[in-house]
């Protein structure tokens, strides 16, 4: 389990697969309060025939450092990880928060990136009045209730309860001021009149059950793109554990399209 230390954080990362021939390495990326470990049967199933990275974000999983404000920081903290290991084009594959801190990369510095998998993943949080009342007010209730609300309503309805415990559970070990300040961010991130200038082909797989980020604003996004598939799949918010194996399917087909030097349709 190594180690870097960047800004005072000590990041966990996991550096797995072959390093030549293989294409370039994929990065996976978590969503807010997860951890690296979200990305398991997608880190098991590439690694064995090309190089893949993740990392826990500082303040999550196991890794260390606080502070965090904005979306651009993690940013930087991914491609200090990847500058580290001396990778200089990578296809980001980023869940949630994570996407945003992908599209965030790609936007400041689209040389470095191949292609781009956005899951459960928008460019502007919008809702309605009412709504974005709602969840200004539920930052205000008991830390852990707040974590198990958000966590909770992520997965879509039949979900194993015992599992989603176990979520929850992990979440709420995320420091508190990580949690909410991070929230915060997600709610300010607004990159949706600049995605036009993405010109990478980006894949977008989104669960047709999300309420977190609704796959209606994900299709508002996808306009935008100038080169974007999408994929929408049975599942909420959490398709990289809800559906491992056709979220998987999904990056394998878009990423071997790219080894062959196809045009994805």
């Amino acid at each position: 389990m190594p180690l870097l230390e960047v800004d005072g954080a000590a990041l966990t990362y996991d550096d797995e697969g072959p390093r030549d021939g293989a294409g370039v390495p994929l990065v996976f990326i978590h969503g807010w309060t997860a951890n690296r470990h979200r990305w398991d049967h997608q880190v098991t199933h590439f690694a064995e025939r090309r190089r893949v990275i993740r990392l826990d974000l500082r303040g999550h999983g196991d890794s260390g450092g606080a502070g965090v404000r904005t979306i651009e920081e993690l940013a930087k903290d991914v491609l200090a990880l990847l500058d580290h290991l001396k990778v200089e084009r990578f296809v980001p594959v980023g869940h949630s928060m994570g996407g945003m801190i992908s599209q965030t990369i790609a936007l400041a510095h689209p040389e470095r990136v191949e292609r781009m998998v956005l899951v459960n993943s928008i460019s502007r949080m919008t809702y309605s009045r009412g709504r974005g009342l709602l969840m200004a007010a539920s930052t205000l209730v008991p830390f852990k209730l707040f974590v198990a609300t958000n966590i909770q309503r992520a997965f879509a309805p039949g979900y194993p309860r015992e599992e989603i415990r176990e979520y929850v559970r992990s979440s709420a070990d995320t420091p508190r001021e990580v949690v909410m300040t991070l929230y915060g961010a997600m709610r300010a991130f607004d990159v949706l009149d600049r995605v036009g200038e993405i010109r990478t082909p980006t894949l977008l797989v989104h669960g047709y059950y999300d309420i977190q980020l609704p796959v209606k604003q994900m299709l508002r996004m996808a306009k935008s793109y100038p080169d974007a598939e999408v994929r929408i799949l049975d599942a909420g918010h959490e398709l990289p554990v809800e559906k491992p194996a056709e979220l998987t399917a999904a990056i394998d087909r878009f990423v071997r399209t790219a080894q062959a030097g196809e045009t994805t349709p």
